[in-house]
C-alpha cells in the first residue's frame, strides 16, 4: 500500500501532510523471516502503536505555533494556461480550491 493518492490530493488542497508508517511483518517478501501469525501482526502492531502515539506527543511538544511552509501556497505558479484563456466553466470548476489565484 502507497500513501501517494493522498499525498498528491493534499498537496492540491494546500493541505500540510505527512505520512508514519510502521511494518507489521516481513514475510511476503523477506525469504528468511518466519511466517507471520495473527499473533505476531497483533503484538507489532500495538509496539507500532506505542511508538506512534509517542511520536505524535513528542511532535506535539516540539511543535511551533510560528512555523510557516509553502503548503498553503503550492497552487500559486501551477497554472500553465493563463487565466484570460480559461473558459468562465473551467475557472467556475477549480474555484473552490483556487479562486484565490484566478482573481
Amino acid at each position: 500500500m502507497t500513501t501517494a493518492p493522498e499525498a498528491f490530493l493534499a498537496r492540491e488542497a494546500e493541505i500540510c501532510y505527512a505520512v508514519m508508517a510502521h511494518v507489521t511483518d516481513y514475510d511476503v517478501w523477506h525469504a528468511h523471516e518466519e511466517d507471520v501469525t495473527v499473533d505476531i501482526v497483533v503484538n507489532t502492531l500495538k509496539k507500532n502503536t506505542d511508538v506512534a502515539q509517542r511520536t505524535i506527543q513528542k511532535l506535539v511538544e516540539n511543535l511551533r505555533e510560528d512555523s510557516t511552509c509553502n503548503c498553503q501556497n503550492a497552487l500559486e505558479n501551477a497554472f500553465i494556461t493563463h487565466k484570460d484563456a480559461m473558459s468562465p466553466a473551467t475557472i467556475k470548476k477549480l474555484g473552490p480550491l483556487v479562486n484565490r489565484y484566478l482573481k
